[in-house]
């Protein structure tokens, strides 16, 4: 093979630093929809409103960080209502697709949290009297995700009583079923009897476990190949809520480095108040599940490292 080929010599260093604009790419938007109509730009870039005088730097991080959570709450409940419409209709698989797809918004949740930690306490002390009472407590999308994943607590309403379409939604969402009473349901068509105080039970009320749910479960994880399904599912939910777990407690710890002991804008204790979320539970049952599991014993063991 020949290797006389011409030497094309250096490279433009100026290529190396821009590119043209090739021509096919569109340019007139008087008559085609462009990318900032699309998403509505000038309306979402237009809603950060930074209250403190004199204006402080910081304050823009705080917002926006709490908005993009907005918008993943937003996300979140499109996809797990979904997910809940589609287990009552016993398709499974897309709705596996939609539980999928809420993990990874939550890793995304979890991991911003870490933008936020970047703003000191000398810094936040500098605008949060601004806040006044305004506190995250008081997202009514975090409320209606709570509610969707079964942790219900009617006492809440009170919190969104001077916002009618959110109170409604939130009233709305306590007398439907949760993603859990869906799958305990789907469940129970498949074949695995549960008891009817669970099926049959007052949806409003918070989630208790129950012994004939961890029967059931049971009965799944011991022959997962046969189950695979309801195997699959389990699994999925309690991912679903280490997840959230996680997300809490990275919550906590970054409330914790900014404020310390100080009491919360929306008039809770704090640090305290956000420990304690990290006791409650959506799926108690897949939990107490692990502990019935029996460890398997291979024929022929005796024991130890020796020889049989």
């Amino acid at each position: 093979m020949s290797t006389d080929a011409p030497d094309p010599g250096p490279a433009d260093p100026r290529s190396r630093a821009s590119r043209e604009v090739e021509p096919g790419v569109e340019r007139d938007f008087a008559r085609n929809l462009s990318y900032g109509e699309y998403l509505d730009l000038p309306t979402l870039l237009s809603a950060q409103h930074p209250r403190s005088v004199p204006a402080q730097h910081d304050e823009l991080l705080f917002i926006i960080q709490h908005q993009t959570t907005e918008l993943w709450l937003r996300l979140v409940l499109h996809e797990l209502s979904s997910a809940c419409e589609l287990m009552a209709a016993d398709e499974h698989r897309p709705a596996l697709k939609r539980i999928a797809r809420v993990k990874h918004i939550q890793a995304a949740m979890t991991e911003q949290w870490s933008v936020l930690a970047t703003l000191t306490p000398s810094e936040y002390a500098r605008f949060r009297a601004f806040l006044a009472t305004g506190s995250g407590f008081q997202s009514w999308q975090y409320r209606a995700v709570e509610f969707m994943l079964g942790n219900k607590n009617a006492a809440m309403l009170d919190v969104f009583a001077h916002d009618e379409g959110q109170h409604r939604g939130l009233v709305e969402l306590l007398h439907r079923r949760s993603l859990y009473d869906e799958v305990l349901a789907w469940l129970d068509r498949r074949g695995h009897e549960l008891p009817g105080s669970v099926l049959g039970r007052d949806v409003t009320e918070t989630y208790q476990a129950d012994p004939g749910v961890v029967r059931a479960w049971s009965l799944v994880y011991a022959d997962p190949d046969r189950y695979w399904a309801e195997y699959e599912m389990a699994e999925e939910l309690v991912d679903l809520e280490d997840n959230f777990q996680v997300w809490r407690f990275r919550h906590l710890r970054t409330v914790e480095r900014i404020i310390g002991s100080k009491p919360g804008t929306g008039g809770s204790s704090g640090v305290p108040f956000l420990r304690r979320a990290l006791d409650l539970t959506f799926f108690t049952e897949l939990y107490d599940v692990r502990s019935a599991i029996q460890d398997v014993t291979p024929a022929g063991y005796h024991g130890g490292d020796g020889d049989v």
